[in-house]
């Protein structure tokens, strides 16, 4: 999602730069086609051409300052206005056409746009409204046109390239907050878990600890006593045994699952977390007949395939459907462009053996090997349609 943020900036910045480079471009034919006309002198299309170029040459630099924030007005900004303001100024005589004149005070509705994201709207509008009348009038007095069709013409233009490049920054600043509260969400759910599994082993082990540590200290006292007390102690100490034998299986749940995990509420969980990342992500679950054990394996094949999804992948579409004890997870985040799987895939057999009855791995290969302990199967990897499907069936 950063990627596809930083993108749009690219697009959106780039194509203003685009445009105003081909206005730039039609200026100068302006220029050139007025002077080689005799409407202009040479000095007199130099100094235009000057102004002109100047100020569209400032205009990138105001726009990259403005487009991320509201910036304070700066000395590019007052520079670039007054080159606009000389170019317009520097309008030739009527020729008694008058069709290029109001391009020609196209620059200065140009550094208006730009100087629109630097001001509040209050003060963009004051100064909409200062621009407009200063054209209005030069344009009317240089080529002696009538004020109605000029005012109408360049208040037209004047009020289309600054809203136009206002909504063009608005546009930018909602893909942004978009995208960062995107990133919020992902990131609250991981300080979310991490809280709640603080909570659950401060749960498990704080009265354990204490106990044993209690115990300890009474066997320590008693040992020290008659034989009487030392068998009190052996007890004691027994017992401080299987109490650090619960506490360490008791971890052992924790780290492994955060205790039980549920189907229902993983499928939600993930749901949230992928759409949280950008991801659209469909459901299609019937899990009411599952037995406990089928849930909770096709729970945590549900937890895997997605954290793959985010780790591993740059998906923008998920598909989750479970049947009968059979789990399907189809993505479309396939960075590799021919059907080879994303690990070495192992039959069954392979992996009960390896596995010996116990949880050992991490990630796809430590699924497959949960699933190949409970006699279910399992298979990961791209299909030949381009998308990653990850397939788990256990006894329903």
């Amino acid at each position: 999602m950063a990627g596809q943020a930083r993108t749009a900036r690219k697009i959106l910045v780039y194509w203003m730069d685009g445009t105003v480079a081909l206005l730039a471009l039609s200026f100068v034919a302006m220029v050139a086609a007025m002077t080689v006309e005799r409407k202009m002198t040479v000095p007199h299309a130099v100094v235009v051409g000057v102004c002109l170029l100047g100020s569209c040459a400032l205009y990138p630099f105001l726009l990259r300052e403005a487009f991320d924030t509201r910036p304070r007005p700066t000395a590019k900004l007052v520079v670039a206005g007054l080159l606009a303001a000389g170019a317009v100024a520097l309008l030739p005589p009527a020729s008694g056409t008058g069709t290029s004149d109001g391009v020609w005070a196209m620059v200065m509705y140009l550094w208006l746009s730009g100087a629109v994201l630097y001001l509040p709207m209050w003060a963009g509008i004051c100064t909409g409204a200062v621009v407009l009348g200063l054209t209005v009038t030069a344009v009317v007095v240089i080529t002696h046109q009538p004020w109605q069709p000029v005012l109408l013409v360049q208040g037209t233009m004047a009020m289309v390239m600054s809203v136009a490049l206002w909504l063009w920054r608005w546009l930018w600043w909602t893909i942004r907050d978009a995208h960062d509260s995107q990133e919020a969400k992902a990131s609250l759910a991981v300080a979310e878990e991490r809280l709640r599994f603080a909570r659950d082993l401060h749960d498990l082990l704080g009265h354990s600890l204490s106990v044993i540590s209690l115990k300890s200290e009474l066997a320590a006292k008693l040992a020290t006593r008659s034989d009487a007390g030392a068998g009190k102690a052996e007890r004691e100490m027994a017992d401080v045994r299987r109490l650090a034998a619960e506490a360490l299986a008791e971890v052992q749940v924790a780290v492994d699952g955060y205790r039980t995990l549920d189907l229902d509420e993983e499928l939600h969980g993930v749901r949230a977390a992928l759409e949280a990342a950008g991801a659209r992500c469909v459901i299609d679950a019937a899990t009411a007949d599952l037995s406990p054990a089928a849930r909770a394996l096709l729970a945590w094949a549900v937890r895997e395939g997605a954290t793959n999804i985010l780790k591993h992948s740059t998906a923008t579409r998920c598909s989750i459907t479970i049947r009968d004890g059979a789990l399907e997870m189809r993505n479309d985040g396939v960075r590799v462009p021919v059907p080879t799987a994303a690990y070495p895939l192992e039959t069954v057999g392979e992996a009960r053996s390896r596995a010996g009855g116990e949880r050992g791995g991490s990630g796809l290969r430590g699924l497959s090997e949960r699933m190949a302990a409970a006699g279910g199967t399992f298979a990961a990897g791209p299909d030949h349609g381009g998308e990653f499907v990850l397939r788990a069936a256990v006894r329903a």
